[in-house]
């Protein structure tokens, strides 16, 4: 039992030192001393560093802000711009298309009415050829006719003069 006394006085000793209710006013006074040096050195060191970089950072949204706006302007200036240069092409394209149908609208008409023209006159040209060939025709019969009809004459026994057969192809001719 020589050794219950001894575990005994280590256990009444402290444990942590922290917890030494005899060192608690030492501690406190180191506590605010570190507590002082930290705020000393955030105040006047990191704290105006973090401010200087948030009005940093503040300025340079404010400047992207305004930045993106004019941008936004030119954009809506371009879009604009090429809407009216859209309508201007438009019109213009109009325009040429009018001329152009137009221009072939008359290259048509002075070939239709080339093309009349010649037409009327193959067509007269043809009129007075039938004509002839009608005439020609009408003569090539009469005289086939009238010497048909001279060999039938004769053919029958009959004689017939040449003034008489004429007559009568003639008239049975005209209708």
């Amino acid at each position: 039992m020589a050794d219950t006394p001894n575990a005994a006085g280590e256990a009444a000793a402290p444990g942590m030192p922290q917890l030494d209710v005899s060192t608690f006013e030492n501690q406190i006074f180191w506590l605010l001393i570190a507590l002082l040096a930290i705020y000393f050195v955030l105040s006047r060191v990191a704290l105006p560093r973090i401010a200087g970089i948030l009005a940093e950072r503040q300025g340079t949204i404010t400047n992207d802000i305004a930045a993106a706006e004019d941008l936004k302007a030119k954009a809506l200036d371009a879009e604009a711009a090429y809407d009216k240069a859209l309508a201007d092409a438009r019109a213009e394209a109009q325009r040429i298309s009018g001329e152009t149908k137009a221009a072939i609208q008359a290259d048509l008409d002075v070939a239709i009415e080339k093309a009349d023209a010649e037409i009327a006159a193959k067509a007269a040209e043809s009129e007075k050829a039938i004509a002839e060939i009608r005439a020609g025709a009408q003569e090539a019969i009469k005289e086939v006719a009238k010497d048909t009809a001279k060999e039938i004459v004769a053919h029958l026994g009959g004689k017939a003069d040449a003034r008489s057969i004429t007559a009568a192809v003639t008239s049975r001719m005209k209708g």
